[in-house]
Order: structure tokens, then C-alpha cells, then sequence
């Protein structure tokens, strides 16, 4: 019998069709993506193991936004839903995040004196850090997409078509 790898055929599809494309990994989103569903389980596991476990929410809700605006650019969902304004989302979640951990991190390590709780506030740090950076390059692209939008509009194509009425006058 034949291995079907090397005859040239396609691999059977099993758990490996559930990772994303190596290309998408490689990329500046789909690692940054990456490095903040990381470092948010990292946190909710610090912030459980200290005593302010109070704060293990923020990092759970991030590491599951995180991790399914991963698998969403990943599996390329926003090409497929349009209704969604992706870039504002993704602006939104990364700059609450930064915010969030900037908070929750400062708080973790004045008030708190465990172990725990100050690896969970320096992890925010480096978390405030990723996020904001993340919202930089995101902010770059939602005024790309906001551009094109307003140019794809009736309104925005309406004044064009007027402005170019009145210079021919």
C-alpha cells in the first residue's frame, strides 16, 4: 500500500483542519491575536491562584475575545460576514483591554502583597502593552476602512458628482 502523503494526495482532514493556516500565524495579527489570548489565560490562571481573584473575570473575557477573534480572521469569517465592522470591533476590544489591564494591574500590585498577584499585575503590564500596540496597528486600519467606506457610499459618490458639476460650471 501507498502512504498517501507521498503519492501526492491531500492529508485526511481530523484535528489538524481545526488549526489555523500557516500563513495567518506568521502574520503581525494573527501573532498579536496570539500573544494576548496567551497572556490573558496566563493572567486568569495568576489571578485565581491569588488573593485577588476578584479581578480573574477581565482577563476571561479577553482570553475568549482573544481566542475567537483568532479563529474568526483565521478561518476568515470577516471576509464572509460584511455586516460586522470588524476593524471597529477588533479597536473597541484592544483598547478596553489596555485600559482594563492598565487598571486591574496597577491594583494588583499596590494592593495586594501575594505572588501571585503581582506576577498577574507585571503579566498586565505586558498585556497593556501587546493590546496597545495592537490597537495602534488597528486604529491604522479602521481609518483605512473607514475611508473606503465613506467613498463607497451613494452620499460620499453624491458629493463627488456635485463637486465635479460645479467645477465644470
Amino acid at each position: 500500500m501507498e502512504d498517501p502523503e507521498a503519492a501526492g494526495a491531500a492529508p485526511s482532514p481530523g484535528l489538524s483542519s481545526l488549526l489555523p493556516p500557516r500563513e495567518f500565524l506568521r502574520s503581525r495579527k494573527g501573532q498579536l491575536l496570539l500573544a494576548e489570548s496567551v497572556l490573558s489565560f496566563i493572567i486568569f490562571i495568576c489571578y485565581i491562584a491569588s488573593l485577588a481573584a476578584s479581578f480573574m473575570m477581565a482577563p476571561l473575557l479577553e482570553f475568549l475575545l482573544a481566542l475567537f477573534l483568532f479563529f474568526a480572521y483565521a478561518s476568515k469569517l470577516n471576509e464572509k460576514f460584511k455586516g460586522v465592522h470588524w476593524p471597529l470591533a477588533d479597536f473597541l476590544r484592544c483598547v478596553t483591554a489596555a485600559i482594563i489591564y492598565f487598571a486591574i494591574s496597577i491594583a494588583a500590585v499596590s494592593k495586594y502583597s501575594d505572588g501571585a498577584s503581582k506576577a498577574a499585575g507585571v503579566f498586565g503590564f505586558a498585556a497593556t502593552i501587546v493590546f496597545a500596540i495592537d490597537f495602534y496597528i488597528t486604529f491604522n486600519d479602521l481609518v483605512t476602512f473607514l475611508k473606503q467606506s465613506s467613498s463607497d457610499s451613494p452620499e460620499g459618490r453624491k458629493t463627488e458628482d456635485e463637486d465635479s458639476d460645479s467645477d465644470s460650471d
